[in-house]
């Protein structure tokens, strides 16, 4: 699987709410025609809000609004500010509403992940931030870390059409029947910059692992540096291995992971990764100053990513999840630039001798953890070969 880059766009990158934001309401409040929007996480706060708000103001005014939220992101939307809004005239759906926290279905780690929207069918923001103020963190340590990605140009047509897709298939499971398709907008194509960029999804059909095999493709390639900041990084035998041939090879490899403890399975699972992966030449650098969120790369200062996949079992072979891949380098230089000063300002350098002072209990518990998820995927029916430590198949590969 190669990515399938298009020309002629013009991209914006927002560091974490404080651009984000800003941006994204300045379209709500600009959009004439349609907005769709998708968010696994749409949280009652100052910053949900004011969204909610500017979402419902565009419906009165005859916008089309399409809002689709999931079912245990956003665990009691429907019945909060999701209200308000189909009062206002906005359509809502819930993507697998929760139906129980402790019943362990095999399908109910299927979530909706991907954080998108399409204003009018010309702007496009893509990335990895919800629908939630960046100081309403764990354990009131904020502002949240994170990315997204204001498109303009070609690409759009691509957001586009994966939304409103979805948004069909939620549709007929919700109503039973297949709903006619949205009214169609005379969706321009003209060329608005320079940057040749990919969009790309991850689902449980046809592309269930076109992220991952991008990410494999282009650290195979590396030649000089590769850097990936990621919020939950487990990733299984094959991402390891590239990784460490990458290291070995005399290329810079540097993991910029979250430090502070969010979840605690993840966490200490992500942990038991370190020993393997700094033998091998691999730099971790943890992010202490706040909650990482980020879930991006840049490669060589050329090729990036910016999007809602973590480098874990539950994106890579669960969720559904989507990520622009970006060849400019740009683009690249000011993702890199943004990702060395988190480093500086935020970060501290994991070493050997640091892995070793570690208390023997942090040790054990790591290991307790891996073996935890590695049984929870077993339980629902998604450990994959990869994960258990074996190669995916070429067949896997398509």
């Amino acid at each position: 699987m190669s990515t399938d880059f298009l020309p002629g766009n013009q991209l914006t990158l927002l560091e974490s709410g404080a651009e984000y934001f800003p941006a994204l309401l300045a379209e709500i409040d600009s959009a004439q025609q349609e907005i769709h929007l998708e968010t696994y996480i749409f949280e009652d706060d100052l910053t949900g809000q004011v969204v909610a708000a500017a979402l419902a103001n565009a419906s009165r005014r005859g916008v089309a609004v399409r809002l689709l939220v999931d079912g245990f992101g956003a665990r009691g939307f429907e019945v909060g500010l999701g209200a308000d809004l189909v009062a206002a005239g906005v359509e809502l759906l819930v993507y697998r509403p929760e139906m129980g926290r402790v019943m362990l279905r095999r399908h109910r780690l299927r979530r909706l992940h991907r954080k998108l929207s399409v204003f009018d069918g010309r702007v496009a923001f893509v990335g990895g931030i919800n629908v939630i103020d960046d100081m309403n963190t764990p354990h009131q340590v904020p502002p949240r870390f994170d990315y997204a990605v204001r498109i303009e140009g070609p690409l759009v047509r691509r957001v586009h059409y994966a939304l409103r897709h979805l948004w069909r298939l939620v549709r007929w499971s919700v109503l039973g029947r297949r709903p006619p398709p949205p009214v169609p907008l005379h969706l321009p194509n003209l060329k608005s910059g320079e940057v040749m960029a990919g969009f790309l999804i991850r689902d449980n059909l046809r592309h269930r692992h076109d992220i991952e095999l991008a990410y494999l493709a282009a650290i195979d390639a590396a030649q000089h540096e590769v850097l990936i900041a990621n919020a939950y990084f487990l990733p299984g035998f094959r991402f390891r291995s590239t990784l460490i041939r990458a290291a070995k090879r005399g290329v810079r490899v540097t993991l910029l992971l979250q430090g502070r403890i969010e979840y605690v399975l993840l966490h200490y699972a992500s942990f038991s990764l370190y020993g393997l992966l700094l033998a091998a030449g691999v730099h971790i650098v943890e992010y202490r100053i706040s909650f990482l969120h980020a879930k991006v790369a840049v490669i060589d200062g050329e090729w990036a990513t910016v999007g809602s996949s973590n480098i874990d079992p539950f994106s890579l072979l669960l969720a559904r999840e989507a990520n622009i891949v970006v060849r400019d380098r740009g683009f690249a230089t000011e993702l890199q630039a943004s990702l060395q000063q988190a480093m500086t300002q935020g970060g501290e350098e994991i070493d050997a001798a640091e892995l070793a002072r570690r208390p023997w209990y942090a040790r054990v518990v790591s290991r307790i953890a891996y073996a935890a998820v590695r049984f929870l995927m077993g339980m629902t029916g998604y450990l994959r070969r990869e994960f258990r430590g074996e190669s995916p198949s070429h067949k896997r590969r398509r």
